[in-house]
């Protein structure tokens, strides 16, 4: 029974059905067949949202939208242009580092290609940088935008699975790093190959204290969330609330860039697209825990167990198995309806649940770059006038790159825990 849900779920993906109203209709069905009454479907959709934590994800999605709009991508881009635009491949450079400073920022990776994409995909274009190379790179440093914290992902994984958000966040520091790292290496190596040059002289030491004074009001709000968390200042929730507080005064009153009239429509985006959150937080509650009633996850872990394919061998499956589904479903709700099943199966061969909130953070957002429903691509293919087909020559080494770095924190798990060791 459980298993004709699931395979009505995957059928109404395929049918391009919503994936709020596949995982009602898929879960619906399961219900009818398990003859348990429909009041379970209210209780289910309560008990998802009814959490304090999950009052972050609201708040971080407005501190990012206020601070991508109050002129702070603008000062980011500046600096990382004084800090790396004199490199070979210096603005596709400057592109990956400004997306690293965006993502301690937003915690999106949408937001995250979009701020800097807006600025930098028609300036690299019209000093002839390859349009397919400038929309797939920006649209692969966006990745990092949910990896660096803070994190809209890790914020509902830590909430769904009981797991400190703090020491997720800690986490994500070196395998964002490591991202971004690997991106400017591969930009670097593309620049020598196709002959982009960076700017003609080397940004001056006080060119670069000025770029740093302008950006360091943003750059350190990621510094007061993380160090208020960890202090026990203000709890993982509370920080959202400084975070947005942080954002409107730097956003109206010392960069006044950003004016009164805009934030109706701000508010408005920020709550259409928590209610869309919250809506698949909720659905997939009830799937998730018809899932768990019927016992899958258990079933799941006995059956690869049974295959004594060791740790090793267990994280690579989950890993492939998360990477085809990245590619059709969106890295919120694969979050949302694998973290239950896969979670258990992790555990049982010694992975922490910080280590694994990092695996499939990371591994889902690659998703966000691969077709068909790569919403990052959508966004940068259309800055640059691109179809995703077009891009796909440069995109894909970006993917196994991406891949690359994946596999290094899956099976170094000590690089992901060092941070939050340090912290504990």
């Amino acid at each position: 029974m459980v298993w004709m849900m699931i395979l009505l779920l995957f059928v109404l993906f395929l049918c391009g059905v919503p994936i709020t109203f596949s995982l009602g209709v898929a879960s619906l069905v399961g219900l009818l067949l398990m003859d348990v009454p429909l009041l379970v479907i209210a209780q289910r959709l309560w008990t998802a949202v009814d959490t304090f934590t999950l009052v972050a994800v609201p708040l971080f999605i407005l501190a990012g939208d206020l601070m991508s709009r109050g002129g702070i991508s603008r000062r980011l881009v500046d600096f990382a242009q004084a800090l790396v635009g004199h490199f070979t491949s210096g603005l596709a450079m400057v592109a990956v580092v400004a997306c690293m400073f965006f993502a301690a920022v937003s915690g999106s990776a949408v937001a995250d290609a979009a701020a800097i994409g807006g600025m930098l995909i028609p300036t690299m274009i019209a000093q002839r940088y390859h349009p397919t190379f400038t929309a797939s790179l920006v649209a692969a440093a966006g990745t990092i935008g949910p990896i660096i914290p803070p994190s809209i992902p890790m914020v509902l994984y830590g909430s769904m699975t009981s797991t400190s958000i703090a020491m997720l966040f800690a986490g994500g520091f070196i395998p964002g790093v490591l991202m971004g790292v690997s991106l400017m290496a591969y930009s670097f190596h593309i620049g020598k190959q196709r002959g982009y040059k960076g700017r003609e002289q080397r940004a001056t030491l006080t060119e670069i204290v000025r770029g740093f004074l302008n950006a360091f009001l943003a750059m350190l709000m990621p510094g007061i969330i993380i160090g208020g968390i960890i202090s026990g200042i203000f709890t993982p929730t509370e920080s959202g609330v400084v975070a947005v507080i942080y954002a409107l005064i730097l956003s109206l009153f010392v960069y006044r860039e950003l004016d009164w009239r805009e934030l109706p429509r701000i508010f408005y985006e920020t709550g259409l697209l928590t209610g869309k959150i919250l809506f698949i937080l909720g659905t997939a509650s009830i799937f998730s825990w018809i899932l768990t009633v019927q016992g899958v996850p258990q079933q799941v872990a006995a059956t690869v167990t049974s295959l004594r394919l060791g740790w090793v061998g267990t994280l690579l499956v989950i890993n492939l198995i998360l990477l085809v589904v990245g590619t059709f479903i969106d890295t919120i709700s694969a979050l949302l309806i694998f973290t239950p099943i896969l979670l258990p199966l992790a555990t049982s061969v010694g992975v922490d649940p910080i280590h694994f909130g990092i695996i499939i953070s990371v591994n889902l957002t690659i998703g966000m770059i691969t077709p068909p429903v790569g919403v990052v691509l959508f966004v940068t293919s259309a800055i640059a006038k691109l179809t995703i087909r077009e891009m796909m020559r440069d995109l894909t080494p970006m993917i196994f790159l991406l891949i690359g770095v994946l596999a290094v924190i899956t099976f170094w798990s000590d690089l992901v825990m060092f941070v939050p060791n340090l912290l504990k």
